[in-house]
């Protein structure tokens, strides 16, 4: 099958009646545009036009090559703007997925700096659709394609992905200020925490997988923990049963921070327990994010101090 440059000259040719004409109808040397036709009658065993004195005419073959160039033509330019289509809308566009301390503690603050960064320029940000999850549906969204570019925090990168840090964070134990824990001077140990039923986060919560980490990076890999008092789908939801007297709980100290400051909420060290976590950017493909919104999005997280600052 002849590439579609080649049946461009036959195109023109037809419509021309000249070698010379048709290379200017198409912006090619005559040298090049009689090479193309050549290859063509080469490539299909089939000739195509007669070379005269006054110029070359199609040959009955080449009449009908010519009117399914014209046709094959036409589809190509059809499916070439498409494409051109589909590459807006994937620069303008981009789906989001983010873990639910991302995807509230982080993503507004992002993407309302990436608006005012576009229009510092005088540009359009790309329209982000965010759905907010838990990390290990954030990283299944990325992995089957429903989502462009995903927000974890979950402990380590995920296989098969490629990823970055794009922020610090840190897990804290919290109890109502009339918790026991609070009354008494003798520190809370990791394993005492790990030995009480706490209010948790769902299965595949990265909140939760950094607490298993740590604990176990603490206790060892035989620690087993209490089952949960309860196990709820928001970190909403956690807060509130805390307050509500349901038991202890670990929380990103940025979900809570208004209700440590005004003392709603307790917060209790347990020093041999490291809390800090790095939260990352997944994708799929190569070491840098796709071309296009997906890599503009991530560049200016990366690039953009706005990391939320918390009550100690």
């Amino acid at each position: 099958m002849p590439e579609l440059p080649s049946f461009e000259v036959l195109l023109a040719l037809a419509k021309t009646g000249s070698i010379g004409a048709a290379a200017r109808e198409i912006g090619l040397t005559q040298q090049a545009a009689s090479a193309r036709l050549a290859s063509m009658e080469a490539q299909t065993g089939v000739q195509l036009a007669l070379r005269t004195a006054r110029g070359s005419q199609l040959t009955p073959a080449g009449v009908v090559v010519a009117e399914w160039a014209a046709s094959l033509l036409d589809v190509a330019h059809h499916v070439d703007a498409g494409l051109g289509s589909l590459r807006t809308e994937r620069r303008q566009q981009i789906k989001v997925v983010a873990s639910q301390t991302i995807a509230e503690q982080f993503m507004p603050r992002w993407l309302v700096s990436l608006q005012a960064a576009a229009t510092r320029r005088g540009s359009t940000a790309p329209k982000v659709i965010l759905t907010a999850t838990n990390s290990d549906h954030a990283i299944a969204s990325v992995r089957d394609g429903a989502a462009d570019l995903g927000f974890i925090e979950s402990p380590g990168p995920p296989r098969g992905l490629r990823s970055c840090v794009v922020a610090h964070d840190e897990l804290v134990v919290i109890v109502p200020p009339d918790h026991k824990w609070t009354r008494r001077s003798r520190v809370v140990s990791a394993a005492e925490l790990a030995q009480t039923p706490l209010v948790t986060r769902e299965l595949g919560s990265g909140t939760r997988d950094s607490l298993t980490t740590a604990l176990h990076q603490e206790l060892g890999d035989k620690m087993q923990q209490a089952p949960p008092v309860l196990e709820l789908s928001s970190a909403a939801a956690v807060r509130a049963a805390v307050l509500a007297g349901a038991g202890p709980a670990v929380m990103s100290r940025l979900t809570v921070a208004d209700d440590l400051a005004v003392g709603r909420l307790r917060a209790i060290p347990v020093h041999e327990l490291n809390l800090r976590r790095q939260l990352r950017a997944i994708w799929v493909g190569g070491r840098t994010p796709p071309a296009g919104a997906v890599r503009d999005l991530l560049s200016h997280i990366i690039s953009t101090p706005t990391q939320p600052t918390v009550s100690r």
